[in-house]
């Protein structure tokens, strides 16, 4: 009787509080493959038009209307979806890749929300043993079923390898990166993605003096291997903030601590 009330106190201990451990980059090869010379498009018009009526960007974050979306364009989300899962994303050039599983992932994320709203966090969707929806299958791509965690660990990371793509992959939560407020396209990525790293280095959910400590996002933390040394990472931090505030990092010795907020970023 012992084992079993201290195991349920053990479990409701586990269960009152989010604990999340980030997957590691696992290489998925048959994904690494592009048309360098194509110069073929895709047409992310309806996933930024959805961007443009329903996010709202402030200084402090990007929430989205959640609760307006109507039922006509719930269904333009859906048909936007339809006509990515029915592309090959290897006919493309790289740029053109690179930008298409973004707007994926990110409006993945979103239908996944709206199906399940209200919600007070994506953390709460899923088995009740699982820490959010990321391993659940959401999508197939050229015959293969596919997770969140896939297209962002297993294609995303591990054939860029750019630790930008952690600024503009979105968990549908106020301490992640902003949504961006319009979709990527093989044009603009590059020059998206820096935009992105920066802003969120310059927010306060991403880098901010907390009692005296330098406090960082834990998303640094939990991809400590993308972001290299301690030295490295404030360096790629100074690099992307504003003079104040690098110099204040600059002569900053002491211990890193970490912040996160699960909190949907629903609209206000």
């Amino acid at each position: 009787m012992k084992i079993i009330t201290s195991l349920l106190i053990y479990l409701g201990l586990m269960l009152s509080q989010p604990v999340f451990a980030a997957p590691e980059s696992k290489y998925w090869g048959i994904w690494d493959k592009s048309d360098k010379a194509s110069t073929k498009t895709i047409d992310h018009s309806a996933w930024s038009d959805l961007l443009s009526q329903y996010l709202k960007t402030y200084p402090d974050g990007a929430l989205f209307a959640y609760s307006k979306v109507s039922k006509k364009d719930r269904e333009k989300l859906q048909s936007y979806l339809a006509s990515l899962t029915g592309l090959d994303p290897r006919r493309f050039n790289r740029k053109v890749q690179l930008a298409y599983w973004i707007n994926l992932y990110n409006a993945l994320t979103i239908e996944l929300i709206l199906k399940h709203y209200p919600v007070k966090s994506i953390t709460k969707i899923g088995p009740w043993y699982k820490f959010g929806p990321w391993d659940e299958k959401v999508a197939e791509v050229a015959g293969e079923s596919l997770t969140l965690n896939d297209i962002e660990h297993r294609i995303l990371r591990p054939i860029w390898q750019d630790k930008r793509i952690h600024y503009v992959v979105n968990c549908a939560s106020k301490g992640c990166p902003d949504l961006a407020d319009k979709a990527y396209t093989g044009a603009t990525v590059e020059a998206m993605m820096s935009e992105a790293e920066k802003r969120f280095i310059q927010q306060d959910k991403g880098v901010d003096f907390i009692d005296g400590k330098l406090a960082l996002s834990r998303i640094y933390e939990w991809y400590a291997a993308d972001f290299g040394s301690r030295e490295s990472l404030l360096r790629h931090i100074k690099e992307n903030s504003q003079l104040a505030m690098a110099t204040k990092i600059d002569k900053y010795k002491g211990e890193l601590i970490y912040q996160y907020s699960w909190s949907l970023n629903d609209s206000r």
